[in-house]
């Protein structure tokens, strides 16, 4: 695995520096800066002559990031955006081979440590999960979160990391985890644009860390412009520290302290990042530092050119207030070094960054021509050998002259070979299909990977342990069941937290965690403000740094305001970074059959298909979810469970080994056999199925009822279309609007179980209506699947196949 660097930026420090030893922190901090600048301009180049498919980057943005890595130690978070490169540099968590290899989108983790040539560049990350699973010592690295796009979408996810510090400095029962914390001495750094602090998900943040008060520093570059858009048609007075002033910390109240300071002015930059992160790493207040004054030499990106929309006044300004320029004079103007110095310096650093681009692009394409020449030269030797010799010829020919050539054209050149002789049988034809064979296994490595983190410590490879219960078992609410389930997981793992709104005091809302606050303290069992994406960002944050965090959305509608950080961070965490990240939170949430339109919601084809890369557990009653969270505590991968909402105060029994029991991810349970139809459903519909079963079987019906459990994964051992074989008919009942989640449970078992085979009539779903459910009894009975609803289904469809059995009901 790719080491995280340990290097760092040179330091000023609290020792008294000779001036000669100045000069070489300054002097090297400039080399960096420098190197940085040219890294930007030689990778726009690399784009627009096609060897890159796009470029976004750090340029203008050198010198407060030089001062900032001054700050950053060993133990400390970075989570920021993408035009932080000079900082990556200058603290050794990414050097200038791996920001070309990554633009060339090399599929190679030791070439490109942070993603595998799965980001765009400029998206960094260090690997803190070894390949065996384990953990990285955190607390001896410099770290660095996963980039993502998204503007400000990091914010939230820097929220938890940040939180994490204060529960390790104040919770001593977390003492034993030395390799995620040093007495929560370690600050989050979050950098963001100007632009995108007028977007929620910074506001939300901002809020969040001022009330919780952890070690946060905020770094926002303010170069007056987000792409083409004005900060005058961004920001209140053009000035974000301008209207944060209500956050600045005073007597006796929480808040910031907040720091502005000028991007060109090196000296005042690296007093104010030494004074900044001194108070926050010390003090645990959160900080902001506004930078004011930037530049960005080379526009937003590669898709377009900055002169069109800045003034000449603006760009004659950016060319003299060009922060490597500053420096620059102030470094000859302060006898640190002479024109003739940097200029040696700078032409060495320009040659050095050549070279780092050559060897970058020169190890790709070198993999990628060994590749070429093996597959054209099988087409070759098969071209002899087939009537269509011509057209394989020029295959191979054209695939030869590809200037620049990917994996997709060698592929795509043999896939076309395969299909001109589509009637040859030859061993030159077998072995280019071996090849293809052999490369799609290597091509699904490099491209298709890690959605989830795969390693021995996976949920799917946690122990089934089955419920046990006395002979005198309780039968109690389902929401004791879950209270008994967290209890004994707090009492367990001290590392386990869990929070969101109404949790804390009230024990949330439906009483999962009543009583366990006085238990366990404010630190493990905690209320929080109305903030859903934080919620998230918040769990996501700790369980990159070791801890356990169930984070609970209240209720599944809102789930929505938290759908950008699941989706865009947390969800693609794994894969974005090829295994090399995790963070196994849980997400806890409640939906399905309450009455009203932002009470009832079941949007499961919005999670389906937005939330793929976690688990998506739909637990029958609350005993089934109580064995999901034990399976899911054991594991190592991120889940949303489902509880039903109708279902706290319906009685379940009491399991002897509550805290022990596992429910498995992905294997379905058949509740009920039958013969005539497969009838799959979930959740809270799942009890209305198993009622309607009984009346079914009273007019000589008898139907075979499945609980997936799980929707992701889905039926891992086939129970639906082995049932399938048996029934030849095929019911999907779901709470979800029509052609979503059923359209899901569809395609898993008609496509992928090869249900569609066993089919003898049309397979048919039963969903709740293309609108939200109205308030009220009667609008939920009208909206969504009924009693009355599921037994008209099956009887219309076994009516269908046997209409003299079973006449038309009406």
């Amino acid at each position: 695995m790719p080491e995280t660097a340990l290097h760092s930026a040179g330091k000023f420090g609290d020792v008294e520096l000779s001036f000669d030893d100045f000069k070489k922190i300054v002097i090297n901090d400039y080399r960096v800066g420098f190197e940085s600048r040219q890294a930007s301009i030689l990778g726009r180049r690399e784009v627009l002559t096609g060897k890159a498919k796009f470029g976004i980057f750090g340029d203008g943005k050198e010198v407060a990031q030089l001062a900032m890595a001054k700050a950053f130690k060993p133990g400390d978070w970075r989570s920021g955006y993408y035009r932080d490169q000079t900082f990556m540099f200058a603290t050794g968590m990414s050097n200038l081979k791996e920001f070309f290899a990554q633009l060339y989108a090399t599929p190679d983790i030791e070439k490109d440590p942070a993603s595998g040539g799965r980001q765009m560049n400029c998206h960094y990350a260090t690997r803190f999960v070894n390949p065996d699973g384990s953990w990285v010592n955190q607390a001896e690295t410099m770290n660095c979160a996963s980039d993502i796009s998204t503007t400000s979408g990091h914010m939230p996810r820097l929220l938890g990391l940040a939180y994490a510090s204060k529960l390790y400095r104040q919770n001593k029962e977390l003492e034993y985890l030395k390799q995620f914390s040093v007495n929560g001495n370690e600050v989050a750094f979050g950098t963001i644009g100007n632009g995108s602090t007028s977007e929620g998900l910074f506001f939300e943040t901002f809020n969040a860390a001022g009330v919780l008060q952890v070690p946060m520093a905020i770094s926002i570059w303010d170069d007056a412009y987000a792409i083409s858009v004005p900060a005058s048609l961004q920001t209140t007075k053009e000035d974000i520290s301008e209207i944060l002033k209500g956050f600045q910390c005073e007597e006796g109240t929480n808040g910031y302290e907040i720091f502005k300071v000028r991007g060109w002015d090196y000296v005042a930059l690296c007093e104010t990042y030494e004074r900044a992160i001194s108070i926050c790493r010390e003090k645990h207040v959160p900080v902001l530092i506004h930078v004011t004054e930037m530049t960005q030499p080379q526009g937003h990106s590669t898709s377009g050119s900055h002169e069109r929309y800045k003034s000449k006044e603006r760009l004659a300004w950016e060319n003299d207030y060009d922060c490597l320029v500053k420096m620059r004079d102030w470094m000859i103007s302060s006898a640190i070094a002479s024109p003739e110095e940097l200029d040696e310096m700078e032409s060495e650093a320009k040659k050095f960054v050549r070279e780092c681009q050559r060897e970058a692009w020169n190890e790709r394409a070198d993999e990628i021509k060994i590749e070429l020449d093996e597959a054209a030269l099988a087409i070759e030797q098969l071209a002899h050998n087939v009537a269509a010799e011509t057209e394989l010829t020029a295959i191979a020919t054209a695939l030869r002259s590809v200037i620049d050539p990917g994996r997709n054209d060698i592929v795509s050149s043999i896939r076309k070979t395969l299909r001109l002789t589509v009637k040859e049988n030859t061993p030159e034809k077998q072995a280019l299909i071996s090849w293809l064979y052999t490369e799609n296994e290597k091509n699904t490595e490099r491209y298709n990977s890690k959605l989830f983190s795969g390693t021995p410590y996976s949920p799917l490879n946690v122990p089934v342990i089955v419920a046990e219960y006395e002979d005198d078992a309780r039968l109690i609410d389902g929401r004791e069941v879950l209270n008994a389930c967290f209890d004994a997981n707090f009492e367990r793992d001290k590392s386990i937290v869990a929070f969101g709104e109404d949790v804390g005091a009230i024990g949330d809302v439906n009483q999962g965690f009543a009583g366990l606050q006085n238990k366990y303290g404010d630190l493990r069992i905690v209320d929080t403000g109305i903030r859903e994406a934080t919620i998230i960002g918040q769990g996501m944050g700790l369980s990159m740094r070791g801890l356990r965090p169930i984070a609970e959305i209240q209720y599944l509608d809102y789930l929505i305001y938290a759908m950008n950080v699941i989706s865009d961070d947390l969800a693609s965490l794994s894969y974005r970074t090829k295994g090399g990240q995790k963070a196994p939170v849980i997400i806890r949430t409640r939906g399905h059959r309450l009455e009203g339109i932002w009470h009832s919601g079941s949007p499961m084809g919005m999670i389906l298909g937005g939330m793929r890369g976690l688990h998506i557990c739909v637990p029958r009653n609350m005993t089934q979810a109580a064995g999901m969270y034990n399976t899911l505590l054991r594991g190592d991968e991120p889940a949303l469970v489902i509880e039903c909402l109708n279902g706290y105060r319906l009685k379940e029994k009491l399991p002897a080994n509550v805290g022990e029991f596992t429910v498995p991810l992905g294997k379905a349970e058949i509740m009920r056999e039958g013969a005539d139809i497969t009838v799959v459903s979930y959740g809270s519909t799942l009890r209305i199925v198993m009622e309607a079963a009984e009346e079914l079987e009273k007019m000589d019906i008898h139907i075979e009822v499945i609980d997936p459990q799980t929707l992701y994964p889905f039926d891992t051992d086939n129970i639906c279309g082995s049932s399938l074989r048996k029934t030849n008919k095929l019911l999907v009942i779901d709470e979800d609007i029509p052609g979503s989640g059923s359209a899901y449970i569809l395609q898993r078992i008609l496509e992928k179980q090869n249900g569609y085979y066993s089919l003898d009539s049309q397979p048919k779903t039963l969903s709740a209506k293309d609108h939200r459910p109205p308030y009220g009894s009667d609008g939920d009975y009208f909206s969504k699947p009924s009693h009355d609803d599921v037994i008209e289904a099956v009887y219309n469809m076994m009516s269908e196949a046997n209409p003299g059995k079973y006449p038309a009901i009406y």
